[in-house]
């Protein structure tokens, strides 16, 4: 074995970890889960996403809740109706605000409450225009309903 080889062979996986951190087009920021109060079944999880290449999330998943779906609310004539999404379509260096009263991930069936401060594991699944697929793992602090969220009604059970 030539010592070009070898230097080569030693120098693979440092370039495999490093087109891989490279890869990931997905971004969250500032992401947040609400609390939960007593009896609570639903909330939901809201951050800003970003992609350095066009496509859409296709999945999202907590292993605190039973369904996890991609949500979104909107006003049709008088009424603020929400529906689950089978993807959110994400353009290339364009930002797309998961917030209270539009798009926003909603936890179901969750197995216990989420109190302030606790860290929700969430994993969303984006798809590229490629068809090729990454997986970003990301940790939510949970917080409090903040004043201007109130009324946007979050947190239900059923839809």
């Amino acid at each position: 074995m030539s010592l070009k080889f070898r230097s080569w062979a030693a120098a693979l996986p440092l370039l495999l970890c490093a087109l891989g951190a490279q890869a990931q087009s997905l971004k969250a920021e500032q992401a947040w889960v609400r609390a939960t109060v007593a009896q609570q079944k639903a909330t939901g999880a809201f951050m800003s996403l970003s992609s350095s290449q066009a496509g859409r999330v296709i999945e999202a998943r907590s292993p605190v809740a039973g369904i996890v779906e991609i949500h979104e609310m909107k006003m049709d004539g008088n009424v603020m109706k929400m529906r689950a999404m089978p993807a959110l379509e994400l353009g290339a260096g364009q930002r797309v605000e998961l917030k209270p009263g539009g798009y926003h991930i909603m936890l179901m069936e969750l197995k216990a409450p989420i109190k302030p401060g606790d860290e929700v594991p969430l994993s969303l699944v984006f798809e590229g225009k490629d068809g090729k697929r990454e997986t970003l793992e990301l940790k939510a602090p949970a917080r409090g309903m903040a004043p201007e969220g109130a009324g946007h009604g979050l947190g239900h059970g059923k839809h």
